[in-house]
């Protein structure tokens, strides 16, 4: 009786065997597509991902031409109702269906929804035009495991005048099908910003500007973020860390990290997927479990951003998320991913208090107006002015100390004045082009004059491209003695990688200490090798207008700029 019992409990040596084969299967199985595919060098996800994604090869990802931080007429904020009477895709006579909804050139992504004809979105999206009328393109797609999206249909709406069209119910261009949309626009203000307004959408990252002249190649070698995600060449992967994207089952990739986006690109069963998430629409970064044993990363996006790349998931309150799981280190990529959001964040005001300085001195320096002549009686108190300053005078280093053979008066006269041939000559030793002068004016904001110059500069570094258009400010103010003259200059490099960042900033202070000398001290952030070869054009153009006499000739008309430099008392 006992042997029967343990002979009916015990398994065979088969059955262990079968038992044991499949379990190591199982696990096998979980292995590859949880760990199998995310131990690929970038070379290999180059090599996978070099075209398009699973929905349309032919169609980048929205990248909009133009400055984030110019002017944009109009904002459309399209809210994805819902869709009835979709196309049954499936075997079952259900659907999957997401939406993909392009403007211009940017295209966002709905969520899905799983098992469903008739699905309920109540999503946003946000797009920034600058003209009307433009054209809106809604497609519903059925979401496929492994197989390309099925196109359930599309409709084309026309948006032509500003107001919006309450909830209408479009036909699809499909035997059945219709979809629900809310479509308002706004016009906004002369002088606001998409970035600043909330609208910046899918880009938000530094752009070349279209309307600027000349080659901006960068001469790099392309990395994954260029040959996957068609992102701009000074774009460069900081982080990259491989995880999985949580969809129906995990996909399982690489995701990139630079300091404008967040990337992910998977290649699983030749099923290609790519998102491109900016950090400008990243709401929050959190903590999140998969399964409740997988530690994951909740990426949640702004009301109005969409999805970029493949359907995200969708949320109660509106916002769209993306799900990551599978890292070696969770937490170290958490911090990673939440230290860069901050990042952007930081150098987004900072670029705004730039952009505001510079729009500034582009204001002070701008073309000639009328200005009214207003007496004053001799009666009246004098009124103080508080002046802007025009260069950031504690990141400057001083450079030269030195005596220079004319006085201060004479310097500006001479090399300064509009009537001057003096900064030809220094652009020509240089080997400068397309040199274009303004005149001095005098400024509300700045004591005493501004001038706007711009020309092409050469470019030696393997980061730019070989020359670079060139924006130079300049500002001078002569003491009401003319004995002392300050000259201050800042720089912005358009076509150089992050140039938009950065200002080079110098400035000139000139004593007269004699009747053919005076004391000069340069305080700069450029090169020193630049301000020699200043200098010394400098010093040759005063020579070859010396007379024999020793008198230094001036410039034609000179008494009238002197004479307005001075009209602001103070140094």
């Amino acid at each position: 009786m006992i042997e029967e019992a343990l002979h009916f409990l015990l398994p065979t040596w088969w059955e262990v065997e079968i038992t044991v084969a499949a379990a190591v299967f199982v696990i096998i199985t979980y292995w590859f597509f949880t760990y199998g595919n995310g131990d690929v060098d970038e070379n290999q996800a180059i090599r996978e991902g070099l075209i398009g994604d699973g929905i349309d090869d032919k169609v980048k990802m929205g990248q909009l031409k133009g400055d984030p931080q110019s002017n944009s007429a109009y904002v459309i904020k399209l809210e994805l109702l819902a869709a009835k009477n979709l196309i049954g895709a499936n075997l079952n006579g259900m659907s999957d269906p997401y939406a993909i909804i392009t403007c211009g050139e940017e295209k966002r992504f709905s969520s899905m929804v799983p098992g469903s004809r008739n699905p309920m979105w109540g999503e946003e999206f946000n797009f920034a035009v600058d003209d009307l009328p433009v054209k809106i393109n809604v497609t519903i797609y059925d979401w496929d495991i492994i197989w390309k999206s099925t196109v359930l249909g599309s409709v084309t709406v026309p948006v032509e005048t500003e107001g919006q069209t309450g909830a209408v119910w479009y036909s699809l261009d499909s035997t059945s099908g219709q979809v629900c949309l809310h479509i308002k626009t706004i016009k906004l203000p002369v002088n606001s910003s998409r970035v600043l307004n909330g609208y910046s959408g899918a880009n938000t990252r530094r752009r070349i500007s279209s309307d600027k002249q000349g080659p901006t190649v960068v001469h790099q070698k392309p990395g994954p973020l260029q040959t996957i995600f068609k992102l701009l060449p000074d774009e460069v992967v900081e982080h990259s860390y491989s995880c999985a994207l949580e969809r129906s089952f995990l996909y399982h990739g690489r995701m990139y990290v630079s300091a404008w986006h967040i990337c992910f690109h998977s290649n699983v069963f030749s099923k290609q997927m790519k998102v491109m998430i900016p950090f400008q629409d990243i709401d929050e970064i959190k903590r999140s479990q998969h399964a409740f044993i997988n530690p994951a990363i909740t990426i949640i996006l702004r009301m109005g951003a969409g999805g970029h790349g493949v359907p995200p998931l969708g949320s109660p309150d509106g916002r769209v998320r993306y799900k990551f799981a599978s890292f070696w280190n969770r937490n170290h990529a958490l911090r990673t991913l939440q230290r860069f959001a901050k990042n952007f964040h930081t150098m987004l005001e900072a670029e705004k208090k730039e952009n505001a300085e510079s729009a500034l001195r582009a204001h002070s320096s701008s073309s000639l107006k009328e200005r009214s002549q207003v007496k004053i009686s001799e009666d009246s108190l004098p009124t103080t002015t508080k002046f802007q300053p025009f260069v950031k005078e504690e990141a400057l280093v001083s450079i030269y100390n030195d005596t220079f053979p004319c006085t201060a008066e004479q310097f500006f006269n001479v090399l300064l004045h509009d009537g001057s041939n003096y900064t030809n000559e220094y652009r020509l030793a240089r080997k400068d082009s397309n040199l274009v002068m303004g005149q001095w004016q005098a400024a509300n904001e700045y004591d005493g004059q501004v001038r706007e110059i711009k020309f092409r500069s050469l470019c030696t570094s393997p980061m730019c491209p070989p020359d670079t258009a060139m924006t130079e400010y300049q500002h001078a103010v002569l003491s009401p003695d003319k004995k002392v003259l300050v000259f201050e200059t800042v720089q912005h490099a358009h076509d150089v990688p992050f140039g938009s960042y950065f200002e080079v900033h110098c400035k000139w202070r000139l004593e007269t200490s004699s009747e053919s000398s005076c004391t000069m001290e340069i305080k700069a952030e450029m090169y020193k090798k630049e301000v020699e070869t200043m200098l010394e054009v400098a010093r040759s153009y005063i020579k070859s207008k010396t007379s024999g006499g020793g008198e230094i000739e001036n410039a034609p008309s000179s008494s009238s700029s002197s004479s307005v430099l001075q009209d602001n008392n103070t140094l």
